[in-house]
């Protein structure tokens, strides 16, 4: 492993045990605030404002983009904003999140060596966006597992009570899908609260454990795709480090990341179904940055 990912994964695992033990040294006596309770009325409004300028309003109406947005500076204390967030769009590559979980939670389980062949699919899923390693390592952990795990009491990932979430019902291959999304009929599937989720319990050491939490987030950094959130920071900010996976087919587009910029930490989280999809979302994370970090972060 190069230094620098070596480095990357030291402080990450760092990081979640600290957040793991909170301050009260006992991960079971920590309370995490749940992120739905929590909109903060001024960067909800920002939110809205910026959809505006953009000219994305429309797009909102008719349920064709959804945002969400994490201010986890202060992890124990998330501002969270959003616009549709319960809307489960057809999100192609993105939910290979959820297969990545599983492998890691098969393995806490005792049922899947975690061993280098292993890490390398996970690693080529998730940075390159592989379908094969995806489809690989989906065998393996198998499509029974992955859905109970989804809809375990655990993580509710996928909630019929909400509209859904992270839904992974067909191999990325050319083969008939095994279980539809219950609610959406769809494949693929995520609702951006769901993702946004997904990041927050990452971030804090709640998925699988806080060792499996460094891998994890270590697994989404350097993406080697660099194009939508990754463009639009790589522009703007290039000293942004960026956790990230993204999906794309036809016109569905998806981004989500966490991303960590001088002292400031965010999740981002964007579902769109639009041809110029791709450019949308390159020109949203500079604004959802510029909501975190003020709108003149970053200028000489």
């Amino acid at each position: 492993m190069p230094e620098a990912r070596s480095l990357r994964l030291r402080h990450a695992l760092i990081t979640c045990a600290a957040l793991f033990l909170a301050t009260t040294g006992s991960a079971e006596e920590t309370v995490w605030p749940t992120l739905s309770q929590l909109r903060d009325t001024e960067l909800q409004s920002g939110l809205e404002r910026e959809i505006r300028n953009l000219g994305f309003e429309s797009a909102v109406l008719t349920d064709r983009l959804a945002v969400a947005l994490v201010d986890i500076t202060d992890p124990e204390k998330p501002r969270y904003a959003a616009v549709n967030p319960n809307d489960a769009i057809y999100a192609a590559s993105l939910p290979k999140i959820a297969i990545l979980l599983a492998v890691f939670q098969k393995a806490e389980d005792g049922e899947l060596e975690l061993d280098e062949e292993t890490l390398e699919l996970a690693n080529d899923m998730i940075r390159n966006s592989s379908n094969t390693a995806a489809t690989e390592l989906l065998n393996r952990i198998g499509f029974e597992y992955l859905a109970d795990l989804l809809e375990s009491k655990r993580y509710e990932f996928y909630d019929t009570d909400t509209g859904g979430g992270l839904w992974v019902g067909k191999a990325y291959a050319r083969s008939g899908a095994w279980k539809r999304d219950p609610i959406n009929n769809l494949s693929h599937s995520a609702t951006v609260y769901q993702v946004a989720r997904f990041y927050y319990l990452l971030e804090t050491g709640r998925l699988v454990s806080p060792n499996a939490c460094a891998t994890i987030k270590e697994i989404l950094s350097d993406p080697a795709i660099h194009h939508k959130f990754v463009k639009g920071l790589e522009q703007k900010h290039p000293g942004s480090e960026i956790f990230r996976k993204s999906g794309t087919w036809k016109d569905w587009h998806a981004d989500s990341a966490i991303v960590e910029r001088d002292g400031r930490r965010y999740i981002a989280v964007a579902l769109v179904r639009h041809p110029l999809g791709d450019t949308w979302l390159t020109l949203l994370i500079v604004k959802l940055d510029a909501l975190i970090h003020g709108p003149d972060s970053g200028r000489s």
